[in-house]
């Protein structure tokens, strides 16, 4: 089972079944939903879905058909449905538990921003860089 919630706690959700394999996506929707260079998310049929605290979500159609939901107190981007499909894609940034996927693309890059790199080589620290040396990798 997995389990995530928001960052103010009001909404929290499981899985209990399949999920896909994680996709990157840096369409200009997603970074903007995301506050991040891209959104990380994976596929899990909606029956398999369970939702607790829907009162305080909100939604926004970001495209024709597409449906993000998120914590009206918090912000936080939970979930996004299309309209008639089967599958929610889950906002990997709110998990609380271990995920049994792997990462199996990266999409968009066309829109990607401008300022990340994804074949960048940085170096790597287990907490801020400001609190010691690099991890080796």
């Amino acid at each position: 089972m997995i389990h995530g919630s928001c960052l103010c706690g009001a909404v929290a959700y499981s899985v209990a079944g399949p999920v896909s394999d994680v996709v990157h996506c840096h369409c200009e929707s997603c970074r903007k939903a995301h506050g991040s260079a891209f959104g990380s998310v994976v596929s899990v049929p909606v029956d398999a879905f369970s939702l607790a605290g829907a009162e305080h979500l909100s939604r926004f159609e970001s495209s024709p058909g597409k449906w993000r939901h998120f914590c009206r107190h918090c912000g936080t981007h939970i979930y996004a449905r299309r309209d008639r499909k089967e599958n929610v894609a889950i906002s990997l940034g709110t998990l609380d538990s271990d995920l049994p996927s792997r990462e199996f693309a990266r999409i968009w890059l066309s829109d990607r921003a401008n300022w990340y790199d994804p074949d960048a080589d940085l170096p790597r620290y287990d907490r801020s860089w400001r609190d010691g040396r690099p991890t080796n990798r």
